[in-house]
């Protein structure tokens, strides 16, 4: 069966096994003995349908890389596959033998933490991008991070940051804004950032706070960079890819010209802007549509 009619249902399944994680854990299962369930599981499914095709090279990204992915495909080789979720998760699944080609991360400690464990290849550990954070809201009124405080903002959605780095960065925000222990209550948190910008989407929660890349072009508001940790979002080679050498290409792509232009205007700010430096604002500014030039 084609690897393209496999990869809805991967997903579908390893979603299944998160959704299994939850419900154990409300049983009071130990977290650990759930956790490491749940990634046996995950790897498991990823093992089972990836195996049937060989000959496409896998590559498992992170969540906010979703709305890129018509864009990666032209950077990958070709007939390459793309498998999104939580960074921490992923990484959990490649502890576990998961047979991916490229891990591409929205945490570089994430990567350097598996390069140290040689699950990833040390030599291909490639920074590709620096992350930012948007607040968005579906009704459109959630301007700023104080409007988090209405009592008409009922729940707000961040990743999980157990695992997700922008769930981490989201925390942060909150917490600097001196905003987090008013807000704790109301928050809740999707398996990755993906998820957290569907329950906004979908009307379950009045806000979120999730990757810039997810809102850029949908009225999100740019949150100031200083008020969260640098996202470095880095991608190496799985040290049993029989592909690396095509893994280690679109690395290289990915961080190179290319890359990094298409990355610039998919809501990330390129590597070669120094961290402290990569946000162009210095305050939350909101995202205005571009204006077509008038013809003379």
């Amino acid at each position: 069966m084609p690897m393209i009619l496999l990869m809805p249902g991967l997903n579908l399944l390893i979603r299944f096994a998160a959704r299994s994680r939850r419900t154990l854990c409300a049983w009071g299962v130990s977290s650990l003995l759930v956790s490491t369930l749940s990634v046996l599981l995950s790897s498991f499914l990823v093992s089972t349908f990836t195996g049937i095709s060989g000959a496409e090279i896998l590559i498992a990204a992170a969540a906010d890389l979703a709305p890129s992915e018509a864009a990666l495909t032209r950077l990958a080789p070709a007939g390459a596959k793309f498998t999104f979720g939580s960074s921490g998760q992923i990484a959990n699944q490649i502890r576990a033998g998961a047979p991916y080609d490229v891990y591409l991360s929205a945490d570089i400690r994430l990567v350097r933490g598996l390069a140290a464990e040689r699950k990833v290849d040390p030599a291909t550990v490639t920074l590709y991008a620096l992350g930012r954070v948007g607040l968005w809201s579906r009704s459109g009124k959630v301007r700023r991070l104080e409007d988090l405080r209405s009592p008409a903002v009922l729940q707000i959605a961040i990743a999980n940051p157990d695992h997700a780095p922008y769930g981490v960065a989201a925390r942060d925000i909150l917490s600097r804004s001196g905003l987090w222990e008013a807000v704790k209550p109301r928050v809740v948190y999707g398996e990755s950032v993906r998820q957290a910008m569907q329950f906004a989407a979908s009307g379950n929660a009045e806000a979120a706070l999730v990757a810039w890349s997810l809102v850029h072009d949908r009225g999100g508001v740019l949150i100031p960079s200083a008020l969260h940790a640098p996202i470095e979002q880095a991608g190496a080679v799985v040290a049993w890819s029989k592909r690396a050498e095509e893994g280690r290409r679109f690395l290289n792509a990915l961080a190179g010209e290319a890359g990094q232009s298409y990355l610039s205007g998919a809501g990330f700010d390129p590597v070669a802007a120094p961290v402290a430096q990569a946000g162009r604002d210095t305050e939350q500014t909101p995202a205005r549509p571009r204006r077509k030039k008038k013809g003379k």
